[in-house]
Parts: structure tokens; C-alpha cells; sequence
């Protein structure tokens, strides 16, 4: 038949142009433009005025993750939390402190925890009389929060998030103060960072605060962490930003690296699954 006999049509695929000459151009025949992060937020605060929106508006970023690692293993989806060089919010998390040690438990007080206590909560804690944002614990009470594992799940006192030891007062200002991020849909991390109206470079140390927590779940041996960055504010296009410099730096060396890998993928798997 003629119809089977005829060529099919072949769609080719030119690769994208990289930068437009024009002020108005077709943006599928382009790559999309990325930006030195001091530049897209200078671009954020432009938008701003040019639309009259609200200058405090939040400042959020989007993060695209690699989670593979070798041998068909990948970074189980974590959550985390981090203090940021510059605070933007005058909100406070409460935290519960666990300990049955009178002297912890001033020390907690004194500290800002909104409730602390030992045993006791457990029952109050199952019934959903008490809620808080976060939980800490003293190792010794450890053996007898077990049946709070399942209730209170990642939230579950653990020295992998460092919601366990015996610094209490450094436990307490990172969840109170500290922002919390998780990731979503497997590989993206959604998390706000700032407001729009704080200098530029607030707004990035705040970025890179969060960018090298992100990097310490997964072993730098397997290559960059963060395959794309995404920055915008509550009412403006997402900008894609340029990577260099916004990563940590990491020096490889050839004898040992192998082995050092597998050592830091264990500690991974270990600390995403706890």
C-alpha cells in the first residue's frame, strides 16, 4: 500500500539557542536563562516595585536533588532543620524538653522550652492533650519514650537530627529558631528563606545556610547534591539560578576515595532512616 510505503516524517530536534538578540523572542527555541544569585534578587526586588506589591513579601527557593546513589541505592526523602545567619520571622516553635533531672529541667525553662517533663507526658502526649512543634531529649529518658516512637514518628528524639543530647540550651535555639525543610515528591525541597525587603546579602547567606544542610545528607563523593536552584518571592516568576559558588566546595583525592564513599553512604542510609 502507498500509505505503508511512504517515508514517515521525521521530527527533528535542534538544540536551543542560548541567548535571544531581540527583546521579544519565542522562549521554547531558547534555553532558559539562569542567574548569579546576588543578580536574581536584585531582578526579585525589581518586580516588586515595578508591580506595587507587598515589600516584605517571603523569599522562597525550589531545590532539585540527585538522591541517586551507587550500586541502585538512593537518599531516602529527610527532613531537617537549620539555624540561618539572619532571622526573618519573630515566630518561635515550641519545644518540649524531656528529662526527669530537676537541674535539666531549669535549664529548660530558662531556655524558652514550652513544656517540660519526664514520664508523665507520655499519656498526655498519646491523648493529643499536649501539642508542640518539636521534641528533645536528654539519653537518659531515651528507654522510656518508646512508646512515643510511632506517635510522634520523625519528630522522635534522635542524634541524627539533634534532637538528642546533653546541650540542652543548643537544642533548644535550634528548634525554635531554626527553619524547618523537607523533602517533597521524592527530590524537591520547597522552603521559604527570607523577606524580599532585607539586604541582598542577608538573603543569600540565609540561601547558602540552607544549601550546605541540604549537602550534608548525601556523600560528597557522589557528585553534586543539588542538580537545580530555583529562587522567587511570593509573587513573582521563579528564576533559575546559576550553581557556581553556591555549593560547597569539595576536594577529592584518588587513593581512598572509594572506600571513603561506601563509608559515607552507610552513614547516610543510616542517618535518613532513623
Amino acid at each position: 500500500k502507498q500509505e505503508e510505503t511512504k517515508k514517515k516524517r521525521v521530527t527533528r530536534r535542534w538544540p536551543l539557542m542560548s541567548k535571544p538578540v531581540d527583546d521579544v523572542y519565542l522562549t521554547w527555541y531558547y534555553e532558559r536563562p539562569s542567574y548569579d544569585v546576588e543578580e536574581a534578587v536584585g531582578m526579585l526586588k525589581k518586580f516588586q516595585e515595578l508591580d506595587f506589591t507587598y515589600p516584605k513579601q517571603y523569599v522562597y527557593i525550589n531545590v532539585f536533588l540527585d538522591m541517586a546513589l551507587q550500586k541502585k541505592k538512593k537518599v531516602d526523602p529527610f527532613a531537617s532543620s537549620v539555624l540561618l545567619p539572619y532571622r526573618f520571622t519573630d515566630e518561635m516553635n515550641k519545644v518540649l524538653v524531656f528529662t526527669e533531672d530537676e537541674q535539666e529541667a531549669e535549664i529548660a525553662r530558662a531556655n524558652g522550652a514550652a513544656v517540660v517533663g519526664g514520664v508523665e507526658l507520655i499519656k498526655w502526649i498519646l491523648e493529643d492533650e499536649i501539642q508542640v512543634d518539636f521534641y528533645v531529649a536528654v539519653p537518659a529518658i531515651m528507654p522510656k519514650l518508646i512508646p512515643l516512637r510511632n506517635k510522634l514518628r520523625r519528630k522522635y528524639p534522635s542524634t541524627k537530627r539533634n534532637s538528642l543530647g546533653h546541650d540542652i540550651p543548643k537544642m533548644l535555639q535550634l528548634f525554635r529558631e531554626g527553619l524547618e525543610y523537607a523533602v517533597q515528591d521524592e527530590r524537591v525541597i520547597k522552603t521559604r528563606i527570607a523577606r524580599l525587603d532585607m539586604p541582598t546579602e542577608q538573603i543569600v547567606a540565609n540561601l547558602k545556610a540552607v544549601i550546605n544542610d541540604i549537602c550534608t545528607f548525601k556523600p560528597s563523593t557522589y557528585g553534586p547534591f543539588v542538580q537545580k536552584l530555583v529562587i522567587r518571592s511570593s509573587t513573582s516568576e521563579g528564576l533559575l539560578l546559576k550553581l557556581d559558588g553556591l555549593l560547597p566546595q569539595v576536594e577529592k583525592t584518588e587513593e581512598g576515595e572509594e572506600k571513603h564513599a561506601e563509608g559515607e553512604e552507610k552513614h547516610v542510609q543510616e542517618s535518613v532512616s532513623t
